[in-house]
């Protein structure tokens, strides 16, 4: 199902945003190509400490690296996992970032419609691939 914005325009099949902590949030969208083929964009969104706005970073992963992309992934958080941070509880959420959690519902409105426009701008581009907006995925 395509997925419209607030102005009606397209932006995407599928998006998921995943708070991590009080300035970053992590997007997964689904996109597809001019000729119709889908892929995965990752954009990490953290919040600028000295000044207003975000900084972003992407990546697109295409069907054929998603088993490759996955299996390493896998590997490293469970090497971290395992060796580096045996004791560290994963299964927990922070508890100063879990607590504040609920105050800051409303908080990250602004990062939102910064991650759209950025959206919206970028459909406007050259680039072959159509720009969505926000949730959270599970790895697992």
């Amino acid at each position: 199902m395509r997925v419209e914005n607030k102005d009606g325009k397209y932006s995407g099949y599928f998006s998921k945003k995943l708070r991590a902590g009080k300035r970053r949030t992590y997007f997964f969208d689904v996109r597809s190509t001019k000729q119709g083929d889908f892929f995965l964009t990752i954009t990490e969104s953290k919040k600028k400490f000295d000044s207003d706005g975000y900084e972003m970073h992407k990546i697109f992963l295409y069907k054929e690296d998603f088993k490759k992309f996955m299996e390493a992934l896998n590997e490293t958080v469970d090497y971290i996992k395992s060796d580096l941070l045996p004791d560290y509880d994963f299964e927990s959420e922070r508890p100063s970032f879990a607590a504040k959690r609920e105050n800051e519902e409303g908080a990250h409105e602004e990062e939102n419609e910064s991650y759209s426009q950025s959206a919206d701008n970028s459909e406007n581009s050259n680039d072959t691939h159509k720009e969505l907006d926000e949730e959270d995925m599970t790895w697992n």
